[in-house]
């Protein structure tokens, strides 16, 4: 899909997608929770279908109505011998320790950029839980067999990816561990891990932290027989909405919870260091450049929250001066190596990247060159990339563009909406 962004302002208002992080971890509390779970606000991306079509591989039933999914679940029962998580590396992560309950073998594989992803963390962890493991040199396909057994006390190395995290901890809490504590050496994401525990505690099970060091696993009430979560906007899709509004609103941003435990919520402060002009109402965030005040050059520590580094290069662009944000190495292993692509695919749009390090400088204020861009087979660099075009000189040509699938298929649609002219072939 080809994807013609012509520059111009927007206004109006737009609800935020449906958030697949809280979509992906409500389908595998479905999947844990035995009895039936009503899924409200459910998302259709494409790592949300695979979340979906994860959870019946492993044994629960899926019935998808008019605004909302129901599922069946008598816990995890493999119905086959393979899942495919799809592309998205939280699905990978998260329901393999949860497919390790299972005593039956079964293979885990992914497709696109995930195949390349490394997955090394399960031949180091699994052995200690009991749970036979083969992989292809720490990458996929791997097949397991379990049942996981949960020892007293085991230890973690969280500076790649709380990813994993989530899944043991979803996977232990399920099994209802006693006397086991996670330990957790270097954690990052912290916000990812409140929403799990969020998630978690939302279903009844019941999980405390010493300061994200170590978890451990209480006593807790008997689930109840029908549980119903909501799935809440989603702030790193809404993260494009915001900046787009900032750069060439003002618009409305509705369907986000200001108390939401999500890491890229912090997109809000970003904005707020670039001098964007925020009101918030109570139908939505109404977002646009400060009356009479360029935006700024701004600073923005996104170790915590790396899905933010695409949108606030387009916001960076935008600004006088030069942005720092710090956090590029934990770009590396995303769809694409991010820093290096936004890098290679802004320098086409006449906007300079410099990596030093673990800090990305962004020289912005420059005019904005209308051309082609090829989206690198990643749905952020395809939004990111849309998101400046409204500020070119000219139409910008995005390739590859049904990258954005993976997490906001109607991305291209809303900014059309707002008022964008957007083409697509």
């Amino acid at each position: 899909m080809i994807a013609i962004v012509h520059p111009g302002k927007l206004k109006g208002a737009q609800v935020a997608p449906a958030s697949k992080s809280s979509m992906q971890r409500a389908c595998a509390a479905a999947l844990l929770h035995v009895g039936e779970t009503i899924i409200l606000n459910p998302g259709h991306s494409n790592d949300d279908l695979a979340a979906l079509d994860v959870i019946q591989k492993l044994g629960a039933q899926v019935q998808q109505l008019n605004d909302k999914i129901k599922v069946q679940s008598k816990g995890v029962a493999p119905v086959g011998p393979e899942m495919n998580c799809g592309e998205s590396g939280l699905g990978i992560r998260m329901f393999t320790p949860i497919a390790a309950l299972s005593s039956q073998s079964i293979t885990i594989n992914g497709k696109g950029s995930l195949v390349k992803r490394p997955m090394h963390f399960f031949d180091q962890i699994f052995p200690a839980l009991g749970v036979t493991i083969h992989s292809q040199n720490g990458f996929l396909p791997i097949q397991i067999q379990g049942p996981l057994q949960a020892p007293a006390t085991i230890t973690v190395d969280g500076s790649l990816s709380s990813q994993f995290l989530t899944g043991l901890l979803m996977a232990y809490a399920a099994s209802d561990a006693k006397d086991a504590v996670i330990k957790v050496l270097d954690l990052k994401s912290k916000p990812y891990i409140d929403l799990t525990l969020a998630v978690l505690n939302a279903f009844g099970w019941k999980v405390q932290h010493d300061n994200y060091e170590s978890f451990t696993f209480l006593p807790h009430e008997p689930l109840q027989d029908i549980i119903e979560y909501t799935v809440e906007g989603d702030w790193s899709g809404a993260a494009f909405l915001l900046v787009a509004g900032a750069i060439a609103g003002p618009i409305i941003v509705k369907g986000l919870q200001m108390d939401s435990t999500q890491a890229d919520k912090a997109v809000m402060q970003a904005l707020q260091n670039a001098n964007v002009s925020i009101a918030l109402h109570t139908d939505g965030i109404q977002i646009g450049s400060a009356e009479g005040d360029a935006l700024r050059a701004f600073e923005f520590d996104a170790t915590d929250c790396p899905d933010l580094f695409p949108p606030l290069v387009a916001l960076a662009a935008a600004c006088i001066g030069v942005s720092e944000i710090k956090g590029v190495s934990r770009l590396a292993h995303k769809e694409s190596d991010r820093g290096l692509t936004l890098q290679t695919e802004f320098a086409k749009l006449g906007v300079q990247i410099d990596l030093e390090g673990d800090i990305m400088k962004i020289h912005g204020g420059v005019e904005i060159k209308g051309t082609e861009v090829f989206s690198q087979h990643d749905h952020r660099i395809a939004m990111a990339c849309g998101v400046a075009a409204l500020i070119a000189n000219a139409p910008v040509k995005i390739t590859e563009a049904e990258a954005i699938n993976k997490s906001y298929t109607d991305f291209f649609d809303h900014l059309a909406q707002l008022g964008a002219k957007v083409e697509i072939n």
